[in-house]
């Protein structure tokens, strides 16, 4: 007997330029395990066509007219059940996006990204797996320049507080962009042990997912230095 096919992933587009999304969408197309359902062209339209067809995950342009993609991901995020969201940009170093992630995207891609890896990172959003390297994060958070840096230290070591010490250990380990087996590994601990660790996490510190563990660690500056 086969085994049946994997079940597929529906995308949502969102670029205000029609070339972009029409060639995103001919790429995304062409993998049998994905499916786009939409295609919008501003964070508006965005949120109201992800409220028609449920996707499991939005490739949301920055830069938007009507409504820009921080603010469709801040709304589409804020909900349970939301889509996953990947966030598209021109520069690596854009404020915006660090304020995307921050706001729940699972990641984000250059728009010069080649074909296979965008389409690789949409199956890995899917899974529940950040598409963001910790260098990446790291990258980001030390060239954007941020008034309120100590206060938002404070602030996140203070977060961090609220956890149990094999909590935090593990919440540095995500920081450092380590995966569930070799946090278990490090921490000598099964992976159901450490799934359940991540989850207490999340929802101990009101978070959605491992990026927002990342860039907490990041922002209390617990992590070594650059």
């Amino acid at each position: 007997m086969t085994s049946p096919p994997p079940p597929q992933v529906t995308v949502l587009i969102a670029d205000d330029d029609p070339l972009v999304r029409a060639g995103l969408a001919m790429m995304l197309g062409g993998a049998p395990d994905l499916r786009v359902v939409a295609q919008a062209g501003d964070g508006r339209e965005a949120i109201s066509l992800a409220g028609l067809h449920g996707p499991d995950v939005v490739l949301m342009d920055i830069r938007m007219p009507v409504m820009d993609g921080l603010a469709a991901t801040k709304a589409l995020r804020a909900g349970p059940g939301g889509p996953e969201v990947i966030v598209m940009t021109t520069f690596d170093a854009d404020d915006h996006v660090l304020r995307a992630l921050r706001a729940g995207a699972a990641g984000y891609l250059l728009k010069d990204t080649p074909p296979a890896e965008i389409v690789a990172a949409v199956r890995q959003v899917a899974l529940g797996n950040p598409v963001l390297s910790p260098s990446v994060t790291r990258r980001l958070i030390a060239r954007v320049a941020d008034a309120d840096g100590d206060e938002r230290r404070a602030r996140a070591r203070e977060r961090l507080a609220r956890l149990a010490d094999r909590e935090r250990e593990v919440a540095l380990a995500v920081g450092r962009g380590m995966s569930n087996a070799e946090i278990g590994v490090l921490l000598h601990l099964t992976l159901a042990t450490v799934k359940t660790h991540v989850s207490s996490i999340l929802t101990k510190l009101d978070l959605n997912n491992r990026v927002q563990i990342a860039l907490l660690v990041h922002d209390a500056r617990l992590l070594d230095p650059l």
